[in-house]
C-alpha cells in the first residue's frame, strides 16, 4: 500500500510542555486510521501540527510524497488535506450558505456544475442544512454545526481528511449520525485520520489504530484487535 501521510519522529511543544514526543506513523491511501487516547494525550496538538497550524520542534511529515516542512496550511488545503478541527471550525457569524461558499472557494473541485452542484450534493446528504441554510452557523445546535463541518467534505472531496474529536459535545443520537456519515466516507475509499477520545467508536470505524499516551505512541495495530484488548482499554484509554 502507498502511504499518503507519513510521519517520522515528530516532536511538538507548547513552550516548556512537550505535547508530542517522537511520534511516527503512516496513513495509507484509502484507509481509515484512528488515533485514540485519553484527554490530554496530545491528539489535537498532533492534528494541528500535521496541517502546519502549529510549528513542530523536529521530525518529518510527508504528504503525497512531499515534505510539508515549508508549506502553509492553506497550501496543504489546496493540495487536498482537509482538517476539521476540534470545535468544528465553522464561522459562527456567517450563514450556513456562506460557510459552504467559503469552503468551496478555498479549493474548488473541477466539475461542470460548480457551487450549485456542490450544494445539491450537500443537501442530499444533510437535509437539515437545507432547512437551516440561511441561519448563522452559531445559531445551530452542536450536532448541526458538526454536520456543517462535515459538509465541507462533500463540497471539496479531500485526498486526506483529518477529523479531530467529531463526537465532542454531541448527544448519543447525534454522535451516531456523525459516525454513520464518516462510515459513508470510508466506504467511498476516502483516506481518513480520525482523532477521537471515544476509542470504541473510533476503532469500530477504522482499519488500523494507534493509541497515543502522554504524547507518544503506546500501542498500534489492527483496529478490531485493539478494540478487543482489555489491557489497551484499561491501561491506556480508561474504561
Amino acid at each position: 500500500m502507498t502511504a499518503l501521510l507519513s510521519v517520522a519522529d515528530l516532536h511538538v511543544s507548547y513552550g516548556p510542555i512537550r505535547a508530542v514526543r517522537g511520534v511516527s506513523f503512516e496513513v495509507n491511501e484509502g484507509e481509515t486510521v484512528a488515533m485514540v487516547g485519553a484527554n490530554g494525550a496530545g491528539k489535537s496538538t498532533l492534528m494541528r501540527a500535521l496541517c502546519n497550524a502549529l510549528p513542530r520542534d523536529s521530525g518529518e511529515i510527508r504528504y503525497a510524497g512531499e515534505s510539508t516542512a515549508r508549506q502553509r496550511p492553506d497550501t496543504l488545503a489546496h493540495r487536498g488535506m482537509l482538517h476539521i478541527p476540534e470545535g468544528r471550525g465553522t464561522l459562527g457569524k456567517l450563514s450556513v450558505l456562506e460557510n459552504l461558499r467559503i469552503a468551496y472557494d478555498r479549493a474548488p473541485v473541477d466539475t461542470t456544475d460548480g457551487f450549485a452542484g456542490a450544494l445539491v450534493r450537500v443537501f442530499e446528504r444533510f437535509p437539515r442544512l437545507a432547512e437551516r441554510q440561511h441561519q448563522t452557523a452559531g445559531s445551530l445546535s452542536g450536532g448541526e454545526q458538526q454536520m456543517l463541518a462535515l459538509a465541507r467534505v462533500v463540497v471539496n472531496r479531500p485526498k486526506l481528511l483529518l477529523v479531530d474529536e467529531p463526537s465532542l459535545g454531541l448527544s448519543p443520537i447525534m454522535m451516531k449520525q456523525v459516525f454513520a456519515m464518516l462510515g459513508e466516507f470510508r466506504r467511498e475509499n476516502m483516506t481518513i485520520l480520525l482523532v477521537e477520545q471515544n476509542a470504541r467508536a473510533a476503532l469500530r470505524l477504522a482499519d488500523r489504530g494507534y493509541v497515543l499516551r502522554q504524547g507518544s505512541i503506546a500501542a498500534s495495530g489492527d483496529a478490531a484487535t485493539l478494540a478487543s484488548d482489555p489491557s489497551i482499554l484499561e491501561h491506556y484509554l480508561g474504561r
